[in-house]
């Protein structure tokens, strides 16, 4: 069975908001769902060495979804352990202070990005999707995505659509 990890961000916890909308999804999709707790680190390389380890014995079998510095802790696990695609929210890319700043990850990749964000440059998600032709969906919200929940989930729910068929013609 295919496992949807989700990563939060800096300032938020493993259950937040959005990431309880999206398991929804992911759950009423056949998905098992977990959600990986960072509140004990602030180093998002350190994340990314819990993200790994944690993700490891499942051998592929793994969609991440990361939000802020969870996007950027996703995105660089994806690019050293194999996994089936990421989901970003608002990613924390190439921030001064974070160990990687080159994206390996070539999979399937959808990024939401809100014009308003005031935490990470919506330059920076531009530059991404077009360097490696990720989907992208831009929205009128802020950082938190907060105004876009319904958005978040109709973008997940068929972004995921491909991964479902494929795991139901696998079995």
């Amino acid at each position: 069975m295919t496992t949807v990890v989700f990563s939060h961000g800096k300032e938020s916890g493993p259950w937040g908001s959005k990431i309880k909308s999206l398991a929804d999804v992911a759950t009423a999709l056949g998905f098992a769902v977990e959600s990986i707790d960072y509140q004990d680190l602030s180093s998002p390389d350190a994340r990314v060495e819990r993200l790994t380890k944690y993700i490891t014995p499942h051998k592929g079998d793994v969609i991440l979804v990361g939000s802020s510095m969870g996007g950027y802790v996703s995105l660089v696990t994806a690019a050293s352990v194999p996994v089936k695609g990421v989901f970003l929210l608002a990613p924390a890319l190439w921030l001064p202070g974070y160990d990687v700043q080159h994206y390996d990850f070539t999979g399937p990749t959808f990024i939401v990005h809100g014009w308003q964000d005031d935490i990470t440059p919506m330059s920076s998600t531009l530059n991404y999707a077009e360097e490696k032709q990720a989907q992208l969906l831009c929205v009128r919200d802020g950082h938190r995505l907060s105004q876009s929940n319904d958005i978040l989930c109709n973008a997940f729910h068929f972004w995921l659509q491909p991964f479902v068929f494929k795991t139901n013609r696998l079995r």
